[in-house]
């Protein structure tokens, strides 16, 4: 992938597909990956950290998995609430691509797989899951999490997964001083390098307690 990332628009290098096994939502499914976009040879770490620390997500409503490359997180989400939409948002249009197949292949019909312009601007999140592209870059990484996680429901979370060493401390730290005042930044969990961060809305109606519940 000379000169091309995972978060290209289009990946010109050739795909050349490939079927894994992972483990989704308690069982082992089998998916379609390719090159051009992140991680293709397996479930990565931060994921599987992210995964292995989040909630049941909300039975209902739409909930939105941001940078979901070939779709491990978008594809939990829908398994385990399936009359939720789920949006899986990226750029690169072949990861867009392979969370189709996937989802056809296990039998999915509440995948919304979209470039971020194609989410319709009165939608709003019950969660958000997480494994932002933070090699994107600093300036596109804060503008993307500055539009999508306001847009949670109040009384929500959303589930961010960074790695230590590439800055989760300093972006908890911005996203607490940068979020609108109805937002509560925590560490929700640490495990093998990487940190998952909790960001909570609260309801109009929460006292600050709430903030720890």
């Amino acid at each position: 992938m000379s000169g091309e990332h995972y978060f290209s628009g289009s990946p010109t290098s050739a795909p050349a597909y490939r079927r894994i096994s992972v483990s989704l939502a308690g069982a082992v499914r089998e998916v379609t990956t390719a090159a051009g976009v992140f991680s293709p040879e397996r479930l990565d770490v931060g994921t599987q950290v992210l995964l292995s620390s989040v909630p049941e997500p909300p039975p209902g409503g739409h909930l939105l998995d941001l940078g979901c490359g070939w779709g491990p997180i978008a594809l939990t989400l829908a398994l385990e609430s399936p009359r939720a939409t789920v949006w899986a948002v990226d750029v690169n249009e072949r990861a867009l691509d392979l969370v189709r197949r996937n989802a056809e292949s296990l039998g999915l019909d509440n995948v919304n797989a979209v470039t971020p312009d194609d989410v319709p601007e009165d939608v709003r999140f019950m969660t958000i899951w997480s494994n932002p592209p933070i090699r994107v870059g600093k300036n596109e990484l804060h503008a993307m999490l500055e539009h999508w996680v306001p847009r949670l429901e109040p009384g929500c979370d959303g589930w961010l997964v960074v790695a230590r060493n590439l800055g989760s401390d300093s972006l908890h730290r911005w996203l607490q001083s940068t979020l609108p005042a109805d937002f509560q930044v925590l560490r929700a969990a640490t495990n093998k390098g990487y940190r998952v961060l909790r960001t909570k809305r609260r309801r109009p109606t929460d006292g600050p307690d709430a903030d720890e519940a």
